[in-house]
């Protein structure tokens, strides 16, 4: 098996509703993302995905969040846009545009300062 990975940045303002704290308020962050891709094989040339493809297409999702008033967006009209929440929904928009049966996203991790992340691994099995 094989794991590769990129990262990225955007920056946006949010705030937690219900939150008791500053965090309450509108303020922003410089977000980093990291997205992991594992693969079973390589192909002929000795790739597990190409990272241009990767970053594409996370530079793609990304660009919703980016210079955005994240609280405000209709992805997070339902929870808060916390790390943990982000993370999520970078997975879930990511995941098929590149899962390919063999290179498949398996984590998304999220840091909105040095030092505090939030890492999102897919949903949950019964069996896991």
């Amino acid at each position: 098996m094989y794991e590769i990975d990129i990262e990225r940045e955007f920056s946006a303002a949010h705030f937690l509703r219900g939150y008791q704290g500053n965090c309450s308020s509108l303020h922003g962050h410089n977000w980093k993302v990291q997205v992991f891709v594992k693969a079973a094989r390589l192909d002929k040339i000795g790739i597990a995905l190409d990272f241009r493809k990767l970053k594409k297409e996370l530079d793609t999702v990304l660009l919703e969040f980016d210079h955005s008033h994240l609280s405000e967006l209709e992805l997070f009209k339902d929870s808060n846009p916390t790390s943990e929440m982000i993370a999520k929904v970078i997975y879930e928009k990511l995941k098929p545009l590149i899962d390919d049966g063999n290179a498949s996203v398996s984590k998304v991790r999220v840091c909105e300062s040095p030092g505090s992340g939030a890492t999102y691994f897919g949903p949950c099995t019964e069996n896991a």
